[in-house]
């Protein structure tokens, strides 16, 4: 399967990236922001991807799609790294963000403060249920879903959160793209169809679980296997399941 790449969205010079870089850059950036924290200046190929929990030959070609190589002997300057990733990811300024479904989820996303430290903030809140609408959650009303189109264009927002129930979300999925938005994050347990242009992210914690759930009963089933089964040095099923080859 062919590896499908970003475009160019801001001009010529912008990177042509992998998706599969484009999903790691996130990771980069957290770790970087925590070395910057602790107070180191540069940082080995080696001590980022450490960090970041990738391998460091990976993130070294991940880097140089950005055109950026580590100084031999010295590593990558953290300051440096971090204000060109997030130049990337186009973090230069916060973007606007709203917020559709102010149950139990949602109110929770409504505080959460990390989006405010990570280049975002929750500009709006939306549910369609009145008996929300006008409760206040961290500084913000809860605004009608009807409110929706006016909103999105009063704050320019392009990137929408859903917390809705799966049986609403496609409808509000719907009212967004109608309104502007053009990038989705959906927490609802459903898969959304979206116009060509329109970008879905989707959390789906229930799944999330289920493939750890795999990974137990995987490792219970290895632990039950006989010791004669379980030869050292080859490459067991646990692994081939995995996807992971270890040495022989």
């Amino acid at each position: 399967m062919s590896q499908q790449r970003t475009g160019p969205t801001d001009g010529p010079d912008f990177p042509d990236l992998p998706e599969a870089t484009v999903a790691r850059l996130p990771e980069y950036l957290r770790a970087l922001h925590h070395l910057a924290e602790d107070g180191h200046d540069t940082v080995s190929s080696e001590g980022l991807a450490a960090a970041a929990g990738v391998n460091s030959a990976k993130l070294r070609k991940d880097l140089s799609h950005l055109g950026r190589t580590g100084t031999r002997g010295v590593g990558y300057d953290v300051t440096l790294l971090i204000d060109q990733i997030e130049q990337v990811l186009g973090l230069t300024h916060r973007r606007a963000v709203a917020l559709v479904g102010v149950g139990n989820l949602g109110h929770a996303l409504a505080g959460y403060a990390g989006f405010g430290t990570r280049g975002f903030r929750i500009a709006a809140l939306f549910d369609a249920d009145h008996g929300r609408v006008g409760e206040h959650i961290n500084g913000l009303v809860v605004r009608h879903i009807d409110d929706l189109p006016e909103v999105v264009e009063q704050e320019s927002i392009s990137i929408a959160v859903i917390a809705t129930p799966a049986h609403a979300a496609q409808h509000v999925a719907d009212r967004l793209v109608a309104a502007g938005v053009t990038s989705v994050l959906n927490f609802a347990p459903c898969v959304l169809n979206v116009p060509d242009g329109v970008d879905v992210r989707k959390v789906d914690l229930a799944i999330e679980l289920q493939i750890l759930s795999f990974h137990e009963h995987r490792k219970s089933a290895l632990t039950a296997l006989p010791a004669a089964v379980q030869k050292p040095g080859r490459v067991g099923m646990a692994n081939r399941l995995g996807g992971e080859a270890v040495a022989t």
